[in-house]
């Protein structure tokens, strides 16, 4: 009896795992999970512009032996596929090209695909390709904040109480944070804040301020 809850192809993806690291300049990008909870994966991205074809993809990846493995197969189905094949990918996908998870593993197959399809979003919002033109509003900014991390607890910023307020209006959005700018985490915060809300494509201005 096999007592050993992964099949050899996650071990095989966890021992050596596929497209390992971060692409410089990358056409898209996208972080889904947290480290407070165990596991967070970021996804980079480089399009051909004229085939749409997902050329290049690497990831980094912060968790347990499903984690590494599920975000190194679903990197070798999305390379090499347009952006719209990519998009169909599903978890089951990412499972059964695994032999399989334990049932309490299955939740890091969606994280996986969920940073892949975030990344081709913000691809298709960076380039201007985004169909469905949703009104940018507080509580979509508040959605993407979410997806920020505060350093210092792992968890993100609007869960931890750092934003103090949202402005949006006008083509802008200001979010307030209840740290001074002289905070050790308080730049890398800031263009975390702007890389998620910059590709919104009714804005055209993103401000960060502290409370000093």
């Amino acid at each position: 009896m096999k007592l050993f809850p992964y099949t050899d192809i996650v071990l095989e993806h966890f021992k050596n795992p596929k497209n390992v690291g971060r692409i410089e300049n990358p056409d898209g990008q996208a972080t889904e999970g947290s480290s407070a909870c165990g596991d967070m994966v970021s996804l980079t991205i480089k399009v051909d512009p004229d085939t749409r074809i997902i050329t290049d993809i690497k990831f980094e990846s912060y968790g347990c032996a499903s984690n590494i493995a599920t975000a190194s197969v679903i990197t070798e189905l999305a390379k090499n596929r347009t952006i719209e094949e990519a998009k169909k990918l599903s978890w089951r996908d990412a499972e059964n090209a695994l032999g399989g998870l334990p049932s309490v593993k299955v939740h890091c197959s969606v994280l996986a695909v969920e940073a892949l399809h975030s990344a081709i979003r913000n691809y298709e919002e960076r380039h201007g390709l985004i169909t469905e033109k949703e009104p940018t509003t507080i509580e979509v900014v508040s959605k993407r904040l979410r997806k920020v991390m505060n350093p210092e607890r792992g968890l993100d910023i609007m869960h931890t109480n750092l934003v103090k307020g949202i402005e949006v209006g006008n083509g802008k959005i200001k979010v307030t944070l209840s740290i001074p700018s002289s905070h050790q985490f308080a730049n890398s915060i800031r263009e975390d804040i702007t890389e998620k809300l910059e590709t919104l494509w009714d804005i055209e201005t993103v401000a960060v301020e502290f409370t000093d």
